[in-house]
């Protein structure tokens, strides 16, 4: 007999943890199926773990900045240290882009998010090390920086067992159809030992990440959303290495971090065709590293260490923005994936939203409109430029 549950949230990563938690601790009987065999593995896990409010549309911002304001408490609401660490985030900006940059900013600033605009000469006095030529200026958010994804999601999944929820591994999700009466949804996943389980369901969160457009298929519904390959490559450990900000150069898109004594970074290959491609694309190293000498000649004395490499995977939207909310067509299907890379960063809100969807009807608290599915059917793309 299939097991029943009010919502099946699809996907053990960081969206679908906080989802997870906030709809058990709502009092609904969750069910977290996760493919894999541990939480957190997929592109949470491989993420580059930063957290930025600096983006150009305000839901996107939003999203952030209560994000930021849960990592900063998250010990004391959940008694584990989440990892959060506000090293801030150096954008550099050339000329092409600086306007919208500064009106970017405005918005920022207008819902509360601590921004400064500096002058090349001021970031470079603050920052050295950069190449100016091309950089009509460049911002820096204090509260920006990074968190452990890896903590954040197991502490969401133990925080919603507490609460009553079933978190499920190794349980591929086969098909999805309308269960009988055409109420709720009928699952059939993968089971522990070969065979196949059923789940019954009120309602679906699809938080699958990379997958999420395959297991929409898998219930007749069309979302726009793919997996795009990401390379993160790691310098040798220098001792005593001190700790730098996450810098972005907005004109290559090349970004660093520090990773204790090393260095993280990598750069967007935005002409590779989407699809789960295996390794790492090591021929991309190269226009990456011309990328970052060029503009930080100090990387030409730093040396990779292969090991310490890896990839992963932004779930990628056809306007590298997220898709959240309801689906017109099937109301008790709600879409909580496509993030582009920024969602290890918006989690915690995009949990609570999903909470108000489900249990009060719609997002109050950071209305998700804007990033319904539905923008696609009717040409209104979002229009976010910091994406990286």
């Amino acid at each position: 007999m299939p097991q029943g549950f009010d919502v099946a949230v699809i996907g053990a990563g960081i969206i679908g943890a906080a989802c997870a938690s906030e709809l058990a601790a709502a009092g609904l009987r969750v069910v977290v199926l996760e493919q894999r065999e541990a939480a957190a593995t997929g592109s949470t896990g491989l993420s580059a773990a930063g957290v930025r409010v600096q983006f150009v549309d305000p839901v996107n911002v939003a999203l952030s900045l209560s994000s930021i304001e849960v990592f900063r408490g998250f010990e004391e609401r959940f008694g584990v240290d989440c990892g959060y660490r506000p090293v801030g985030y150096l954008m550099l900006v050339g000329h092409d882009a600086w306007a919208e940059h500064l009106a970017g900013v405005e918005v920022q600033r207008g819902l509360g998010a601590p921004v400064e605009v500096l002058t090349v000469e001021e970031a470079s006095a603050r920052f050295p090390g950069f190449v100016p030529d091309g950089l009509a200026g460049a911002t820096f958010g204090p509260a920006d920086g990074v968190v452990d994804p890896h903590v954040v999601a197991h502490t969401y999944l133990d925080h919603a067992r507490t609460h009553g929820a079933v978190v499920r591994f190794r349980s591929e999700v086969l098909a999805i159809g309308r269960a009988p009466g055409a109420i709720g949804w009928d699952i059939r996943v993968s089971g522990p030992a070969g065979g196949t389980d059923r789940v019954q369901v009120d309602a679906v969160v699809n938080a699958a990440g990379p997958w999420a457009g395959e297991v929409a298929a898998r219930a007749g519904l069309d979302v726009p959303v793919v997996p795009m390959r990401r390379m993160v490559f790691a310098t040798s450990a220098a001792p005593q290495r001190p700790t730098s900000t996450f810098t972005i150069d907005l004109t290559s898109g090349l970004y660093f971090r520090s990773e204790g004594e090393r260095l993280i970074f990598g750069r967007s290959n935005h002409a590779e065709r989407p699809g789960f491609h295996d390794g790492i694309d090591w021929d991309w190293l190269v226009p990456t590293m011309q990328a970052a000498v060029t503009r930080f000649p100090a990387f030409a004395d730093e040396r990779l260490d292969r090991r310490a490499c890896w990839h992963g995977y932004y779930e990628q939207t056809p306007d590298d923005n997220a898709i959240l909310g309801r689906d017109p067509g099937s109301p008790d299907w709600l879409h909580a994936c496509g993030f582009s890379g920024h969602g290890v960063q918006q989690a915690p809100a995009v949990g609570r939203a999903i909470r108000e969807e489900l249990i009060d009807g719609a997002a109050w608290s950071i209305p998700l409109a804007q990033l319904g599915i539905g923008r696609f059917a009717a040409s209104r793309p979002v229009h976010e430029r910091h994406i990286v």
